[in-house]
């Protein structure tokens, strides 16, 4: 749906190998999740770092993507991005997308640093740490994901409700909280199978019931980029075990 009466929205992320496709970059996709969940209509320009495009000079000197050009206005930073959207792009028009519940916000930060941790490690026997660390973090984030928020809690009901069954962070609907997790999330199972055969187990009931959810919304599968693109990427972070 275009609007005659909107600002003009384009945003530019990180290009793939090709110079062309979505690249490996978990900032680009979550803005890129947040524009298509708002409803807008906008533009989508992929940036070859390797040559540094006249339009990068020109827009924002020195900046790397993800950035958005709003009217006339360049953003650059993602959080401020995030924010600004929230903000100039909200109801009655375009749905809030805060999540209602802080927890959801932080749920799996430490996720990436336990995975980073991994597969950056070349001392086999440092190797089985690291990946205990790896999966507490991914526990930790099961267990957010199986435990009732406040609002699927029915203080009338005579059964206590244990058990959450929701399909994302925060509830029926994708948030902010998932847009920052989910593109994270992805890289690490793209990266972890390939370079340390490791998969999440599937007694993460929760954690899959929610990548699942989101493997079937548009606004997260059709922004990821191929696994190629992400093995190119780790290909010199990943560290053969020696």
């Amino acid at each position: 749906m275009s609007d005659a009466n909107q600002t003009k929205v384009e945003l530019f992320v990180k290009a793939g190998s090709d110079g062309q496709s979505i690249g490996n970059c978990p900032f680009s996709q979550r803005l890129f999740m947040v524009l298509w969940l708002k409803g807008v209509t906008f533009d989508v320009t992929t940036v070859d770092m390797k040559r540094k495009p006249d339009i990068l000079k020109d827009l924002a000197p020195g900046a790397q993507p993800p950035f958005l050009l709003y009217g006339s206005e360049v953003k650059t930073d993602t959080n401020k991005i995030e924010e600004f959207l929230e903000e100039n792009l909200s109801p009655p028009k375009y749905p809030r997308l805060a999540a209602r519940n802080p927890e959801s916000n932080t749920a799996g930060m430490d996720v990436f640093s336990k995975f980073s941790a991994y597969v950056k490690n070349s001392n086999p026997q440092t190797n089985e740490n690291l990946e205990k660390g790896l999966l507490k973090a991914l526990k930790k984030l099961d267990d957010y994901l199986g435990s009732p928020l406040p609002d699927e809690i029915d203080e009338n009901s005579a059964d206590e409700l244990t058990s959450s069954s929701r399909p994302f962070l925060d509830g029926q609907q994708l948030t902010l909280s998932d847009c920052n997790l989910l593109p994270k999330l992805h890289i690490m199972k793209v990266v972890c199978l390939k370079y340390r055969n490791f998969n999440i187990p599937q007694s993460l009931t929760n954690l899959w019931r929610y990548l699942n959810a989101a493997y079937i919304r548009e606004e997260f599968s059709s922004t990821c980029p191929i696994d190629e693109e992400i093995h190119i990427a780790y290909s010199s972070v990943a560290k053969a075990l020696k």
